[in-house]
């Protein structure tokens, strides 16, 4: 079985991810992988060096992402130039790391996909677990966790699909507004609902 988790900005779904951890469940973790990609010798950054040209590699040959960041923040063109080399190459190696997790005897495999629905991954999974959390909660954690004002922590919520629309795509949702413990019971009666084991 895969398991897809996703959530929203500061739901809480590294932390739900954590807890599969503990529980012995393999996670391919999307944003990892979009580290991995980039790292030198790795074919995603060579193309994008001949994309955007020698200014976006460091001294030590890893990519600047600063610069990129720059190169892309205003520039829809750009930015899509970038995508198509980096999402075939996540999405490459988040299948090479899934495969490799099945065949060395694993039951199930969580999917760690942040934009799993704004990126149309949905079939990439078997059952979709959104981590979701109110308005409130998720404004708070953003401005104390990154130290955004509430425009910036708005702004920011509001570039991704509301968490109401990602619940109606989901087979489970973990309500992650009250403790870590609370989250936790909710993890563990979904589990066994599904009959998922590591």
């Amino acid at each position: 079985m895969i398991i897809g988790l996703t959530g929203s900005i500061a739901s809480g779904k590294s932390t739900v991810s954590r807890m599969f951890e503990e529980r012995g469940f393999p996670i391919v973790d999307a944003d990892r992988v979009a580290r991995l990609v980039v790292e030198p010798g790795q074919p995603a950054l060579n193309e994008i060096r001949q994309a955007f040209g020698d200014e976006v590699i460091l001294e030590d040959g890893t990519m600047d992402r600063a610069a990129v960041g720059e190169r892309i923040f205003n520039d829809p063109a750009e930015r899509k130039k970038l995508n198509d080399i980096m999402h075939p190459a996540i999405r490459k190696e988040m299948l090479r790391q899934r495969d490799g997790y099945f065949d060395r005897g694993a039951k199930t495999v969580v999917m760690d996909i942040p934009l799993l629905f704004e990126s149309r991954l949905q079939h990439y999974v078997d059952k979709i677990l959104v981590v979701s959390v109110t308005e409130e909660t998720q404004l708070k954690r953003l401005m104390e966790r990154n130290g955004f004002s509430e425009k910036e922590a708005r702004a920011r919520i509001s570039s991704q699909l509301p968490i109401p629309e990602k619940e109606r795509g989901a087979d489970a949702v973990i309500y992650n507004n009250g403790t870590i413990g609370e989250s936790e019971k909710q993890l563990d009666r979904i589990l066994e609902a599904w009959n998922a084991t590591p």
